[in-house]
């Protein structure tokens, strides 16, 4: 426990605090996939919902057509104002196709398609996903504690410790010592920014609707670091804030596979490449690729001493060797296809809603 201020306010939990928020007027966005059907999980984050009361739930779903009917039935037996966007219904694809926004989807695109709505009909936003088994009833008053006292953005951050070791291994092994190593020759407010995150890649985020309407948005991997981006540029250090949401236990990904976190390693990083680029940061890519290994091996050294300290079980070779997986992730990024604000956007989120609601009427 400590109360280390960084260059964003952070809110520690000092105390267990339960913060008095503004939960009536926040909507809280929780993507969800068919995988999380009836889940110990999910049921757990669903029944805490119930007791915080907040002003509406929207549940962005991607789900195959006949899993859809089961899953808003399972979702209706909740006393939640909740409302499920059926983000890949062939007539949401349709309506978004006729506006120049189809293209990429995945996480990212659904939650674009969650805080576009929630921004419309509530005064603050809160997302957050559905799979964490330490769900507790103060985490969205948390998230939502520094928007009520002027904040525009909320990070949260926890520890992620399991089964006696350590996790969060994308922000720790990846993102972590990336950033640290574009630090040393690029001396840019955005880096310090990115890099005074205690989790930058938590899913866990508040920010008031006037924000939210701004923001441009990943459609797949990369989505809590694009957002980081338009927080910055929206609402800078003065007005974002990171909030201590104790530990989170969820599911974990493996290192490999089309989902796995080498994968992810290459979204995370086109997006981070991307938010430097809006900010005039163009990396040696090739230096870059050299030297983020030599840092990350200073990270995995630190995160060894840590681990030892606490009783923790650590394999520092393989995390050396995850770091070298991630090293492929280093490249230039593609072609930006970032979704635009919805400030922006010629179709009204309520419209997206009226088209969801009648597919799953008719499925």
């Amino acid at each position: 426990m400590e109360y280390v201020q960084e260059r964003i306010a952070t809110l520690h939990d000092l105390t267990d605090p339960t913060p008095e928020t503004p939960t009536g007027r926040a909507a809280v966005v929780m993507p969800m996939t068919d995988r999380e059907y009836a889940g110990l999980a999910p049921e757990h984050t669903l029944a805490t919902l119930e007791t915080v009361d907040p002003g509406r739930v929207i549940v962005p779903l991607r789900a195959p057509e006949e899993r859809v009917g089961p899953f808003v039935e399972w979702l209706s037996d909740f006393d939640l104002d909740l409302t499920v966007l059926w983000c890949n219904a062939p007539a949401v694809e349709a309506l978004l196709a006729e506006h120049g926004l189809d293209g990429e989807a995945g996480k990212g695109r659904d939650v674009w398609l969650g805080t576009g709505l929630a921004a419309e009909r509530e005064e603050f936003v809160v997302v957050h996903d559905a799979d964490a088994r330490t769900y507790g009833p103060g985490h969205v008053a948390r998230l939502l504690a520094p928007l009520s006292t002027g904040f525009e953005f909320a990070k949260g951050y926890y520890a992620r410790v399991e089964h006696g070791r350590l996790y969060g291994r994308l922000f720790r092994l990846f993102y972590e010592p990336l950033v640290a190593a574009l630090a040393e020759r690029h001396d840019a407010a955005i880096l310090e920014y990115l890099g005074a995150f205690r989790y930058a890649l938590a899913g866990e985020m508040g920010m008031t609707a006037d924000l939210a309407r701004e923001l441009r948005v990943e459609p797949t991997w990369g989505l809590e670091v694009g957002v980081l981006g338009d927080a910055f540029s929206r609402a800078g250090f003065a007005g974002t804030a990171q909030v201590d949401l104790g530990a989170h236990e969820h599911d974990h990904r493996a290192v490999g596979g089309s989902a796995g976190l080498a994968e992810m390693s290459r979204g995370v990083g086109a997006a981070l490449f991307r938010v430097l680029a809006d900010e005039g940061i163009e990396p040696d890519f090739e230096r870059l690729a050299e030297r983020y290994p030599e840092v990350a091996t200073r990270f995995v050294r630190q995160y060894a001493a840590d681990a030892a300290f606490n009783g923790l079980s650590y394999d520092p070779d393989e995390e050396r060797a995850q770091v070298g997986r991630y090293v492929e992730a280093i490249v230039p990024p593609e072609a930006d296809r970032r979704l635009p604000p919805w400030s922006a956007v010629p179709v009204d989120p309520g419209r997206v809603a009226a088209v969801s609601a009648d597919a799953i009427d008719s499925g």
